[in-house]
């Protein structure tokens, strides 16, 4: 008689399997995971880093080829990244990721994007022999370190922001979507009040208005320097008056006495005539 088998025998065994499937996995993926906190990590060695939404199908057909070519990254001294758009908004600004996926070469600071077939072969070529040198590296005005590309990543942040606070007022709180789009108009107006009282503020230190002073009333006594010149015309203007009067007061008091003379030589003229014709 055939001894008879336990059917938990197998059940072992598939759930033994099944618990040992996924760390296996793990330890075969050689991917890293680039976020906010570890970016710049990128600067420094050979680099091929992978953005991709959970949600696009494209990205999934690649992740089989890129977990493969991960696994010669090591063979080939180059890190092999890929970063969640979904989890990192502000890497997606930082890199100006437009399309999914994108996928970005890395060679000690140089970023190139990689347009080319995305096989594992095709990835292996491009690093073994070195056809990234082929590919112009991106503008350093648009190096996700630059401030240009740092201020698109605070804005892709703060986009996100926001949406999750709408996502908070309407869903959680309940608040219909017109009350949860006049919040963000106050709290615009709001912060916009306070950046120009900051604004005013810093110019104001750092050029301060000329404040002018109220000048005095001016008196006899106390003239200001800009009024002397004016003061020695009216002065030379006054002489020019009192010689003048003294002038014609001389040249009448010189007619009165010509008139006088002229009058007595006139009397005595008259009475010598007069003796004559007698």
């Amino acid at each position: 008689m055939a001894p008879s088998r336990s059917p938990m025998v197998p059940l072992a065994v598939l759930l033994l399997l099944l618990w040992e499937a996924p760390w296996t996995h793990g330890r075969r993926s050689d991917v890293r995971i680039i976020t906010d906190a570890n970016w710049r990590e990128l600067l420094e060695g050979e680099w091929m880093i992978e953005f991709y939404a959970p949600w696009c199908p494209a990205c999934q057909n690649l992740q089989p080829e890129w977990e493969s070519f991960a696994e010669w990254g090591e063979d080939l001294e180059v890190n092999v990244a890929k970063v969640d758009v979904t989890e990192q908004p502000g890497l997606s600004g930082r890199f100006i990721i437009t399309a999914l996926p994108t996928i970005y070469h890395c060679k000690d600071g140089e970023f190139r994007r990689y347009q080319g077939p995305r096989t594992k072969k095709d990835f292996i070529n491009f690093i073994s022999e070195k056809e990234w040198k082929s590919v112009e590296p991106i503008s350093s005005w648009f190096g996700p370190g630059s401030i240009l590309m740092s201020s698109m990543s605070a804005l892709f942040q703060l986009s996100m922001c926001i949406r999750t606070c709408h996502n908070y007022f309407t869903e959680d709180l309940g608040l219909p979507v017109w009350g949860s789009y006049t919040v963000f108009a106050l709290a615009t107006l709001l912060s916009g009040l306070l950046l120009g009282l900051c604004m005013i503020f810093v110019a104001d230190c750092l050029c301060p208005s000329k404040r002018r002073r109220p000048q005095p009333y001016p008196t006899k006594k106390l003239l200001p320097e800009s009024s002397q010149p004016l003061k020695k015309v009216e002065e030379e203007q006054e002489a020019d008056e009192e010689d003048v009067s003294e002038e014609e007061s001389e040249s009448k008091e010189g007619t009165n006495k010509d008139f006088a003379q002229n009058a007595i030589r006139q009397r005595s003229v008259g009475p010598s005539l007069a003796t004559d014709k007698s």
